[in-house]
């Protein structure tokens, strides 16, 4: 429970707090250059086929000139930031401070931290050339779901969404197409909003015929 002069409980003073975490993000990311950021589930391990590819993913963007992005911690964050650094570019993690502590991994080589989830989020996507999601749960569709939202809405500029794996995200596009599309609750062309791969090499591919439109 809050003790009543936490200063998370002083919701004016709180306003301060936020300022500065979207300062410190705008300043460190403002000046990274082309970026990929990548998402998945945090409980993945290192034997799970899908850590294998997005550390080899990640590899292949660094190599290819994008910095990686993602959430700091365990899992397909791991992987990433592994590929990223193992290819000698930039390994950013964007932390959470959450009340079950999350321990960045070893392989950051710039480490910003959050208090808040939504500055975090914008952070994610804010300076991002595309966003590559790997399965994972509930945090992972809250990021997919707020990324093609923004593009869909014209929120922000559109740019290249790739799912990786096929097999996992079948069951999730087969109900979008039958309670979504097929009742009228979202269109047809907003599928084109991502595409769905299953190999690294797929993931390279497709952001750069993405920007060769």
């Amino acid at each position: 429970m809050l003790k009543r002069d936490d200063f998370t409980a002083q919701d004016p003073w709180r306003i301060f707090r936020i300022m500065s975490e979207f300062v410190e993000g705008f300043e460190e990311l403002s000046k990274i250059g082309p970026a990929v950021t990548i998402f998945g589930s945090a409980r993945t391990k290192a034997s799970d086929k899908y850590y294998k590819l997005a550390e080899e993913a990640a590899f292949l963007l660094a190599k290819d000139g994008y910095a990686i992005i993602t959430g700091a911690g365990p899992g397909i964050m791991e992987a990433a930031n592994k590929g990223a650094k193992k290819a000698g570019i930039v390994s950013i993690g964007l932390n959470i401070q959450v009340p079950v502590v999350q321990k960045p991994n070893r392989f950051i080589t710039k480490l910003i931290d959050f208090r808040y989830f939504f500055c975090r989020k914008v952070m994610f996507l804010k300076y991002a050339n595309a966003s590559v999601i790997f399965p994972g749960g509930f945090g992972t569709m809250d990021e997919f779901f707020e990324t093609i939202t923004l593009i869909q809405t014209q929120r922000m500029e559109r740019f290249s969404v790739v799912l990786v794996g096929s097999e996992y995200w079948k069951g999730l596009i087969d109900w979008v197409k039958k309670s979504m599309i097929n009742t009228n609750r979202a269109s047809e062309e907003d599928l084109d909003i991502f595409s769905i791969v299953d190999e690294p090499q797929e993931v390279v591919r497709t952001i750069k015929k993405f920007y060769s439109k």
